[in-house]
């Protein structure tokens, strides 16, 4: 079966949609990490809505000369499709083009999408003013949608702050985000439930790694793959991203091996690289305003004021090779994968627990409370610890003193009674330490489901355990992962609908 040419978002295709119907000029700022799907978006509904009725141009890498010259010679042959622009056919400068694109939309819509705009910006500086004055004279009083589109995050989001000559022109500002786990049914309708999760674990929801995969051949296969000599996208990908960002990655590199293999502190992530924390404190600070790596405390405190801040990578793809990858580039030059293979074998089920799973049943949970399907609305949801008490899903309600607690488990086989016991156990040290009573429930997530004991027994071990304490036990939920992947989709799609 051949792969949709197409998936998911609706919401950006509806965006653009009211772009094209409304009387005015629009300006669209489109940005997202490298190979999220811009392009495509763009594209698709350039092609599939309105074709012939805009110009998609991409910037290229050279001189300024050589891209005032291409963009002239596009819109040259859209107006002249029957006649080729002269190889030597160029606008003066970017004032004139400009100028040509308003009376180009001066009399029925028109789109122009230009895409990779951080190359013009970084060889031509002053563009960005140049375009704010064509704007403001012309393009604003045209009928045009322009679209301007990049994947040097850093500097798309530095052109539209407050000091910026775009800032505040925008109709529409969209951080493009990664597809959604759902997505991967649509996709991957030939992999089971259980595959696509552990593809999304590794690959996350980048369109254009997916495309990159055999769904006929199994997820180690498709990873051996990637990591053949000849296959550079695996090795050179983590670089690229990191550059769009930070000149000199050395130590970052360090830092983002140090988190992916377990050492989620400032102080064990000194430890590991040999860092001072002073200058992990830095480090780590750009990689949160990057978006790589996120602080998490515990659900129950106040973030501004705890202490115990546990540091995660927030990209399914940059996790996975900075825990296995990375480390083994002079292996993979030689075509010695098999150590490597063996090695993420071995570790997935417990990378999969720890990571993408965790976050599967955090957002099942979120989502749970907003559509009734657990008895209590919450605030918000993430993981909570105290001393040596962890668990990985945890959400809260102040207002109504309400503790949904819930484990998460990756496993071939089916889980026994202990798990519950075990997460009913921790109650006592995550519930707040405070004078009310708090009632808590639970939910345990399985990814191959439980025992027919646990489930007859889940009832009576919370019972119990809520007996003679500070919070009273509001029932416990048993969930596996065809549940949690139903859902999702099933949420997924109609957040999309509405």
């Amino acid at each position: 079966m051949s792969k949709p040419q197409f998936v998911g978002r609706s919401i950006e295709l509806d965006l653009l949609d009211d772009l094209w119907a409304s009387p005015s000029a629009s300006l669209l700022i489109l940005y997202g990490r490298r190979r999220v799907g811009k392009t495509r978006l763009l594209t698709h509904w350039l092609t599939q809505r309105h074709a012939n009725k805009g110009i998609y141009w991409v910037a290229e890498p050279t001189s300024a000369l050589d891209q005032l010259r291409s963009f002239s010679q596009a819109l040259y042959n859209y107006q002249t499709p029957d006649e080729p622009a002269p190889l030597d056919f160029t606008y003066a400068n970017w004032e004139q083009a400009f100028r040509q694109v308003a009376l180009m939309a001066s009399a029925e819509k028109f789109i122009l999408f230009i895409d990779e705009l951080g190359y013009l910006i970084e060889v031509n500086p002053p563009l960005a003013g140049i375009l704010q004055k064509a704007w403001d004279r012309w393009l604003s009083k045209s009928k045009l949608i322009l679209a301007l589109s990049g994947s040097q995050m850093g500097l798309m989001q530095n052109m539209f702050t407050y000091e910026a000559p775009l800032y505040g022109r925008a109709t529409a500002q969209v951080k493009l985000p990664p597809l959604p786990y759902a997505a991967t049914q649509q996709f991957f309708p030939e992999y089971d439930t259980a595959q696509r999760a552990t593809l999304y674990g590794i690959w996350g929801g980048v369109p254009a790694y997916w495309e990159r995969l055999d769904p006929k051949t199994s997820i180690l296969e498709n990873i051996r793959h990637q990591l053949l000599p000849s296959n550079t996208l695996m090795q050179e990908e983590p670089r690229i991203l990191l550059q769009d960002f930070i000149n000199d990655p050395h130590n970052y590199v360090g830092i983002m091996r140090a988190i992916a293999s377990g050492a989620q502190t400032n102080a064990r992530i000194s430890t590991r690289t040999g860092l001072s924390r002073g200058h992990i404190s830095k480090y780590l600070s750009v990689l949160r305003e990057t978006g790589f790596v996120r602080r998490e405390v515990p659900i129950t405190e106040d973030p501004s004021k705890s202490r115990r801040g546990h540091y995660h990578i927030t990209d399914p793809f940059l996790r996975f090779y900075y825990r296995f990858v990375s480390a083994h580039q002079a292996q993979l030059a030689l075509g010695e994968q098999q150590l490597i293979l063996n090695t993420i074998e071995t570790n997935l089920p417990q990378f999969m627990e720890q990571n993408t799973w965790q976050d599967m049943c955090r957002e099942w949970l979120l989502r749970a409370s907003v559509h009734g399907d657990i008895p209590h609305t919450l605030d918000g949801v993430g993981g909570a610890w105290h001393r040596t008490d962890y668990v990985d899903v945890v959400g809260i309600n102040w207002a109504e003193h309400v503790l949904v607690m819930g484990s998460c488990h990756w496993h071939d086989g089916l889980e026994s009674i202990g798990r519950i016991e075990s997460l009913v156990n921790k109650a006592d040290s995550i519930v707040p330490d405070d004078p009310h009573r708090w009632k808590v429930h639970f939910v345990a997530f399985a990814s191959s489901g439980w025992s027919g004991h646990a489930r007859e027994r889940a009832d009576w071990v919370v019972e119990q355990g809520s007996r003679n304490k500070n919070w009273d036990a509001t029932g416990v939920q048993l969930i596996d992962l065809e549940r949690v992947d139903a859902d999702l989709t099933r949420w997924t799609l109609a957040a999309e609908l509405n």
